[in-house]
């Protein structure tokens, strides 16, 4: 029999706090490391061309290992259906294509240090989107976590000697953050659904139109010694690394993703050091202060009080707690986790949670 902690709730029915700051680390670190590996290969290539390439790399990736997956299927995880293609097809435009050439319009624009600063509104914008039009909830303890890293970040890339814009550069990279933002809630969307599927249509899609938006209009491929290394960077740094945000996205919900992905201009930091001889200077060692704090107070946080849910029929990848107590006809996947459709019926009840999509409820 399964212990019980002084909150009534079994070890897995608890919300997994720290499985899901891991996921959304270790999605901002590879992601963070991309940025230094593009700097060596962009002397060789367009950013355009790049884009397409670490896209399409993750998407052939994803590709391979569903492949080798499909041979020892287990039904562990929720298939995409019909209804879910017009929120792909709004992470793949958004996410995929208009946020890419938009920052890169933007960079041209801008100085190097005005556009990092620039990118950091990605988290507060997907923060906003989340609480306000898809009812997140984020208490004061999360909002100032959050805040605390978003600020590491934007220090991280402060320099006023060089600080220096053009407006149509800043509008196109807040474009390219409203984008992102409403393609990570787009995605937070589909974070029930199978994470591989999800993610390798995203970046085939969005890989495939940049490449040929880039060909199109002139540009080239690169030689075969940057075409491959690129194509294995974006193996690991795109479709590992969105694969992870998503896992992140269903146990945390958008706006606590958001917190725990912009950590990446910092890990990349990190990573230049060895891969560029890059020196670690002041501005570092307060932005990894003002992150980690923000990160410990997030894993600490605990939200828990008496909640309602309402009757819903859907498809996941569940094990069977007190959210899952349904009949089975046979015909269901053996062994936890597994998916099928199946009824949740109303509940009322307290514990502590997580604003993924079994909780999105008034407060």
């Amino acid at each position: 029999m399964t212990g019980r902690g002084a909150d009534g709730m079994s070890a897995r029915e608890r919300p997994d706090i720290a499985r899901g700051a891991l996921c959304g680390l270790g999605a901002a670190a590879l992601f963070g490391v991309s940025a230094p590996l593009a700097k060596v290969l962009l002397p060789n290539t367009s950013p355009l061309v790049l884009a397409g390439l670490l896209y399409l790399g993750g998407g052939l990736g994803l590709l391979a290992a569903s492949l080798v997956r499909r041979r020892r299927q287990d039904g562990r995880q929720a298939h995409l259906r019909k209804a879910d293609v017009p929120d792909l097809l709004g992470i793949i435009a958004l996410g995929g294509i208009a946020g890419p050439v938009l920052m890169l319009y933007g960079l041209e624009r801008v100085s190097g240090v005005a556009g990092s600063l620039l990118l950091n509104l990605e988290a507060p914008l997907t923060m906003v989107l989340a609480v306000v039009l898809f009812k997140e909830h984020l208490g004061l303890r999360g909002m100032l976590a959050a805040l605390l890293v978003v600020a590491g970040a934007a220090i991280l890339g402060y320099s006023p000697d060089e600080l220096r814009a053009q407006s149509t550069g800043v509008l196109a990279i807040a474009g390219a953050c409203l984008s992102w933002a409403i393609d990570n809630n787009l995605t937070q969307r589909l974070s029930l659904r199978d994470p591989i599927a999800v993610v390798r249509i995203k970046a085939l899609g969005a890989g495939s139109c940049t490449l040929a938006v880039a060909l199109i209009t002139g540009e080239r491929l690169p030689r075969m010694g940057i075409l491959v290394p690129a194509l294995v960077v974006g193996v690991a740094c795109y479709g590992i690394s969105i694969v992870l945000d998503m896992y992140a996205l269903r146990i945390l919900g958008a706006a606590r993703e958001a917190a725990f992905f912009a950590t990446a201009p910092f890990l990349g930091a990190l990573a230049a050091i060895p891969l560029l001889g890059e020196r670690p200077g002041l501005s570092h060692l307060v932005s990894g202060a003002l992150m980690a704090i923000g990160v410990f107070l997030l894993v600490r946080e605990r939200h828990g009080h008496v909640h309602d849910h309402d009757e819903m029929d859907h498809d996941h990848a569940h094990v069977h707690d007190d959210h899952h107590r349904h009949e089975h006809d046979g015909s269901e996947p053996e062994g936890e986790p597994h998916a099928h459709a199946h009824r949740h019926p109303p509940l009322v009840h307290d514990h502590p949670h997580l604003p993924d999509l079994h909780h999105r409820h008034r407060h």
